[in-house]
């Protein structure tokens, strides 16, 4: 009997209501999956990588042997571990909605779950994230130099009931070589990618989605490219705020550094600073003069983001230059506009 499967558009609407199962190894999902997916698989790596080397030497009916030599063991596993989720449907994928999916579909149907899968597996929904990004969307990008607390100005947009995607925040890192010392960890530019299609799905998108302008890469992840193009052509809003200011909220943000960590993130972007500069600006961090080093290394930082927007200055709809005390107000005058216009 053939599995009922649905395309990843309509898989999706159901993904914080149904359990997902990915079937898939236990690498194949720590690299990435759905992310409100639970690993459930039917092969383990070594497993996995056994029944892949005998395709490849022997073809397909030895492998197929091996596979069901493998799983006929663990079959009443499977189901103890499916009840033990204590619901009765199932939502399920592989890599390519193929062998996996289907034979452990059919296993938990025998047994009185309900089961459907994802049409095309994985591979069709990371296909799908490329066509969902391909679609004009509503965005806004909250544009400035380094130090402008864009970030902050997003969630302030968010308490005055503006809808708001933090790239910074799926990322787990600042977007910067200083950001690269507070980032403990990310997840794979796959997951990132994830995360980021599972953001814009909650979203109503007869409304604005509020970014912060970010580069294609974020620390060690890739923004999805028809995303990157489509952040780099809709509507900008450029928050324009005092050096100085920008001067002493970077003390502030980045105080729990050490110096060590502040050194070597000034090294990393000391050849496009310039060597002079960026040895005075690790010599004044050894001597704990932080608003002078945060001067120097502003200068490159400020003009990486001027050569930017240079470039990009008929996307600029909405410039203010403000203090940053005039945030929270702006915030609210911004989501008013946005809400009066729709």
């Amino acid at each position: 009997m053939l599995m009922q499967s649905i395309a990843p558009k309509e898989f999706l609407k159901t993904s914080n209501e149904i359990p997902i199962l990915d079937v898939r190894s236990p690498s194949e999902f720590a690299t990435g999956h759905l992310p409100s997916a639970i690993s459930f698989p039917i092969f383990s790596d070594n497993e996995r990588a056994v029944i892949g080397t005998l395709f490849k030497k022997e073809g397909p009916k030895p492998a197929t042997k091996k596979g069901l030599g493998i799983v006929g063991p663990k079959l009443v596993d499977f189901i103890e571990q499916a009840e033990k989720l204590g619901v009765a449907e199932f939502r399920m994928y592989c890599w390519r909605g193929g062998m996996r999916s289907q034979s452990m579909a059919t296993l938990l149907e025998s047994y009185g779950f309900k089961v459907v899968l994802l049409k095309g597996g994985y591979k069709a929904y990371r296909n799908f994230i490329i066509e969902y990004f391909s679609a004009q969307l509503p965005i806004k990008v909250i544009t400035g130099y380094t130090g402008s607390k864009k970030t902050a100005f997003l969630y302030l947009l968010k308490t005055q009931g503006a809808q708001i995607v933090d790239l910074e925040g799926l990322a787990n890192h600042q977007g910067s070589s200083f950001g690269n010392q507070k980032s403990m960890s990310q997840p794979t530019t796959e997951q990132f990618q994830n995360m980021l299609l599972d953001e814009f799905l909650k979203l109503d998108l007869r409304k604005p989605v509020f970014i912060e302008d970010e580069s294609m890469r974020i620390g060690q992840v890739n923004v999805p490219e028809v995303f990157y193009q489509q952040k780099s052509n809709s509507p900008h809003i450029f928050l324009e705020i005092d050096k100085a200011e920008r001067v002493e909220f970077l003390k502030e943000d980045y105080k729990n550094l050490s110096a060590e960590q502040l050194i070597l993130a000034t090294e990393g972007i000391s050849k496009k600073l310039g060597l002079e500069l960026a040895a005075e600006a690790i010599e004044c961090i050894k001597l704990g003069h932080g608003t002078r080093a945060a001067e120097i290394i502003l200068t490159y930082y400020d003009r990486q983001y001027h050569k930017s927007i240079s470039n990009k200055k008929h996307l600029i709809h909405d410039h203010f230059k403000i203090e940053m005390s005039e945030l929270e107000s702006l915030a609210k005058k911004i989501t008013l506009g946005t809400e009066n216009a729709v």
